[in-house]
């Protein structure tokens, strides 16, 4: 591994702004206006009050004394009858199921008193792990802008009335009626759509946000089924991916679990993945290889892959490590691209037959059913609408008036229907152009089923009574069809001579006895592909965070940082450094470490958008510029609306990339919310990492100790402790171990522990001033190491060779470090902390005493972590954060076991101390030890990851995981040199390449 990387958070670090040294220094990073208060003569003119002074002067005692005030006192009122099956004070946990077009996962709700409170993966064998968007859905059940009541023409109307109106005009509809729907993997759903279609001679539709009609028409084509392809990344020695995201969205699920599966180091082989892609995405930033090119390129190197492999061309010197890695790996290689084109899918088809991977890596028998959609469908209904042959549109799970990309037409084409039915959550886009809003339930107060992949079937379970007055889609349909049966009887009918009822609702997952899918032999014509480069390309990208924009009123997710740009609450066009200096963009940070930058018109094919933001991006590929769908909406509430800009008209002809582009730069700025250069720690080693082939001759390979030249001989630094160690011998001794190289930055942490401890929403204008109040945080690094002896290596030109070394920034690598309260042992906070609001426990744990804090911020001063962080205002009852968890009804997702902070405390990781309690309450009611499954459960973090990468336990138990990895010739603790004895620790990222 090369020696002396350089590591940078940002552009601004990287070429040396002086701002970052002004952010490293400053915890706290707005400026304090002297000026204004020097002289009586600037006294008499100021314009600030004293309320700001003091505010600024938080130092002081004085104003510490006056931000600090009491908590609210909180009245509890007692069960009149109290429910059976619920004890005050102790959660309860319920199997279910989460699907709502876009992603899926088998989830584990934790409900308090009857509220559910906290999503996290339901550990069931062949159970998908739940990503941030589906661990923040449990806030999007408490969002005042769900629909209340059914409507007709927005006034409220009750059910029995909607009802009979809509079955009278289903009966006397003379056109066609048809059933516009997400696609749908609940077999009783489908069941009674059929009922219904029966009924009504109507006729249903699949239609999917996102598009797979590419991969799915190709394998009809290739082997005569038209279903997703189950991945087993798990098997896979070789990963080379043209584009797609498997590690961010991919058939609405996750695969990071099966691709960590396969990276473990200490079994001395990991698969080695190349991704060839335009934009930096999370599965390129944990690529072993990552080629940037442009989206044309990218399929004419697929092409050229394909006739190198059946001998007809020689190796673009791109793929040349890839082709040889291939054909060494039959059988166990996985080739995969994102285009939604027919003929290329085909084409990776060929190439993974050619490389026998049916049946070994990729399975076809045992497919993943969460995409069905058909967009010839979707067009056919648009022309059958706007020609009046349609006289009944139901619309279920799916909002085409803001997300097809021929909205416009969609939109003109539904006011000549009839009877327009939406049942809609929320008064969304759609919903707002129909008669009738019947609205559907949220999962956590639904019944329901789920087949999600082969021989497994999911359950759905209520956690709560319905808020509103709603009612399940499934519950519409049967009354409309004349069905006198419940949903909930449908259900259980159905599923009761298949399935143990009970057991399965208890499981929330069962396995099947189903005969597998019968393929046949690759027999598709494979059609050569010549793609012309354009001087400009756009690749649109589905956000991390806000996905496909059904959850885009959630908060929590509109507050997340992406994990590679580190920006939130927007949207933008990602271009790299050369294009931006070519274009004449750039970005800059002003005085408080904001990031602003310039805006661009954008102009796609005839449709052109003006003040789009432009944010440069390392690792983008040069010629092609990146923006994320998701955004842009107008209907869908208080917190998601006109935030960021729609990209779905961008979608031309169901593909996601397009090369008639053109960007040219504006007047005006854009202010990001950007966190990029936030919390910036100073120090060495940071990131510690090496490859495969070096942690296999030297385990300590890229963790070489840190040893001090003393009088004594060179000495580790815990040999020259200054201070008085505590005694962590006896009783427990509480640790999380963070493997670097398992850690992919999907965010799902950060979310979990948002949820699990009542962290607030801020807004985009206090991130802006660094005053984001996550307690977690991802650390995203970029660094090169390109040296004269790689590019030889690499047979890079000269010219080449001195452009990659002078602008790293072109291809970076990606390392990704969680970063929370390290809970020193020798924290450096406790010892300045005027009233002992911060103190040290006989666990190894850092306590705050919320009630003690006065405000004066010296811990956050002394912290080299920059992980704690203060309440500058009454975030939970304060109308200028008037975010989902602070009405009414978004405050029953708070956690009752976490204490609301108010103005003036300071905050930071507990290590979920409420979840150690109570497993050492139960350990010692039932009189035996606590489980390593218990103490990783505890912590919100480590129950949420879905690799496996937080490891949480007492390191005085020998059975615990977390012991082993302390010990680990990988471990390291993070600014070891200051010797404050975290106990937090963190393992080597190791990269599967070439030395």
């Amino acid at each position: 591994m090369t020696k002396h990387k350089k590591y940078w958070k940002g552009l601004a670090e990287l070429t040396e702004d002086p701002i970052v040294d002004k952010l490293k220094q400053n915890e706290f990073v707005e400026e304090i206006p002297v000026d204004t208060f020097l002289g009586d003569q600037n006294l008499s003119k100021t314009n600030t009050s004293r309320r700001d002074f003091l505010k600024f002067l938080g130092f002081s005692t004085a104003a510490a004394t006056l931000a600090a005030c009491e908590a609210p006192v909180i009245k509890s009122i007692p069960y009149v009858v109290k429910p059976e099956e619920v004890t005050p004070g102790v959660a309860n946990w319920y199997a279910s199921t989460f699907y709502d077009g876009n992603d899926f996962a088998n989830v584990l709700v934790k409900t308090r008193e009857g509220r559910p409170i906290f999503i996290k993966s339901n550990d069931f064998p062949s159970s998908s792990s739940p990503n941030a968007r589906v661990i923040s859905s449990v806030l999007s059940l408490y969002d005042s802008n769900r629909q209340k009541e059914p409507t007709k023409n927005n006034n409220p109307i009750n059910w029995s009335y909607a009802d009979s109106e809509i079955i009278n005009k289903l009966s006397n509809a003379r056109g066609q009626v048809v059933v516009l729907t997400n696609t749908i993997i609940s077999p009783t759903t489908q069941s009674i759509i059929n009922e219904f279609s029966d009924k009504y001679s109507a006729k249903h539709i699949q239609y999917d946000t996102i598009s797979y009609q590419g991969i799915l028409d190709a394998n009809k084509e290739s082997f005569g089924q038209r279903v997703l392809p189950s991945y087993k990344f798990e098997k896979a020695d070789v990963i080379v991916s043209f584009g797609t995201d498997f590690l961010g969205n991919l058939f609405n699920k996750s695969f990071e679990k099966e691709y960590i599966a396969n990276r473990q180091p200490k079994r001395g082989k990991m698969s080695r993945h190349f991704q060839i892609e335009s934009n930096l995405s999370l599965s390129g930033a944990n690529a072993d290889v990552r080629i940037p090119v442009q989206a044309s390129e990218k399929l004419n190197l697929l092409q050229n892959l394909y006739d190198t492999l059946i001998g007809i061309s020689s190796p673009n010197i791109k793929l040349k490590d890839i082709v040889s890695e291939l054909l060494n790996a039959k059988g166990k290689s996985l080739v995969l691209c994102d285009t939604n084109d027919k003929s290329v899918q085909i084409l990776v088809n060929a190439i993974n037959d050619f490389l026998e991977n049916y049946g070994q890596t990729i399975d076809l028998t045992e497919p993943i059913f969460t995409k069905a959609g058909d967009d010839n469908a979707i067009n056919q209904l648009i022309k059958d609408m706007s020609d009046g042959r349609v006289s009944a549109l139901i619309i279920n799970g799916v909002n085409p008036s803001y997300s097809l990309p021929k909205a416009l037409e969609f939109n003109d084409a539904l006011s000549k229907v009839d009877l327009k039915i939406s049942t809609a959550l929320s008064m969304d886009e759609t919903a707002s152009n129909c008669e009738y809003v019947c609205p559907d339930r949220h999962f956590l107060e639904s019944w329901g089923d789920a087949k999600a992949s082969f021989n497994n079937i999911s359950f759905i379970q209520p956690t709560i009574q319905p808020l509103f007055n709603s009612r399940q889609f499934q519950e519409s349909l049967l009354v409309w069809a004349g069905n006198k049966i419940s949903y909930y009887d449908y259900l259980k009918d159905y599923w009761s001579s298949k399935v143990k009822w009970s057991s399965s609702i208890h499981n929330g997952i069962t396995k099947l006895n189903e005969k597998k899918y019968s393929v046949t032999k690759f027999s598709a014509k494979v059609q050569s592909i010549k793609t012309k480069t354009a001087d400009l390309e756009l690749s649109l990208y589905q956000s991390n965070s806000i996905g496909d924009g059904a959850q885009s009123n959630n908060p929590w997710l509109q507050e997340l940082p992406d994990p590679i740009t580190r920006a939130c609450w927007d949207n933008y066009l990602t271009i790299s450094a050369s294009s931006a200096r070519e274009y004449g963009f750039s970005n800059w940070n002003i005085s408080n470490g904001a990031l602003n930058g310039d805006v661009a018109r954008l102009t796609v094919g005839n449709i052109v958008i003006d003040n789009v933001p432009v944010l440069i991006q390392p690792g983008q590929a040069i010629g092609t510029v990146g923006l994320a769908l998701g955004y842009g909406r107008t209907s869908s509430g208080k917190v998601g609306n006109d935030v960021g800009l729609n990209a779905y008209p961008f979608v031309i002809n169901n593909q996601y990339t397009t090369s008639d582009v053109k960007i040219e730069k504006m007047s005006g700025e854009h202010e990001f919310a950007s966190v990029q250069l936030h919390h910036t720690m100073m120090g060495r080693d940071l990131i510690k990492e090496t490859t495969l082939n070096e942690y296999l001759k030297n385990p300590k390979a890229g963790n070489e100790p840190l040893l001090y030249d003393t009088h004594k001989g060179k000495l580790a630094p815990d040999q020259i402790d200054l201070w008085q160690a505590h005694d962590h011998e006896t009783g427990h001794f509480w640790n999380l171990g963070i493997d670097l190289t398992a850690c992919t930055g999907c965010n799902s942490c950060v979310v979990a522990c948002h949820a699990e401890n009542n962290v607030p929403v801020v807004g985009k204008e206090e991130v802006r001033k660094s005053r984001d109040m996550h307690w977690l945080r991802i650390d995203r690094y970029y660094s090169s190491d390109m040296t004269k002896e790689i590019a030889e290596e690499q047979e890079i030109g000269s010219v080449s060779k001195y452009k990659a070394m002078e602008i790293p920034s072109e291809n970076p690598d990606i390392a990704f470090q969680p970063v929370m309260c390290q809970h020193c042992n020798h924290a450096p906070c406790e010892t300045v902390c005027p009233v002992a609001a911060t103190t040290h426990s006989a666990e190894g744990l850092n306590h705050m005493t919320y009630n003690r804090c006065v405000g004066t911020r010296y811990c956050a001063n002394n912290c080299p972590y920059k992980v704690r962080r203060f309440n500058w205002f009454d975030y939970a009852d304060n109308d200028a954060f008037d975010y989902n968890m602070n009405d009414d009804l978004g405050k029953m997702v708070l956690n009752p076991d976490v204490t609301v902070r108010a103005r003036g405390v300071m905050e930071k990781c507990s290590m979920c101390i409420q979840g150690i309690q109570k497993i050492k309450l139960d350990a010692k009611k039932e009189g035996r030890k606590i489980t390593n499954k218990e103490a990783l459960d505890s912590c919100a973090c480590s129950s949420s990851c879905p690799t496996g990468a937080m490891t949480f336990g007492d390191a005085n138990d020998k059975e615990h995981s977390v012991t082993q990895m302390v010990d680990d010739d990988r471990t390291y603790q993070l600014l070891d040199h200051l010797n404050t004895k975290n106990s937090v620790f963190y393992q080597t990222k190791i990269r599967n390449r070439k030395a």
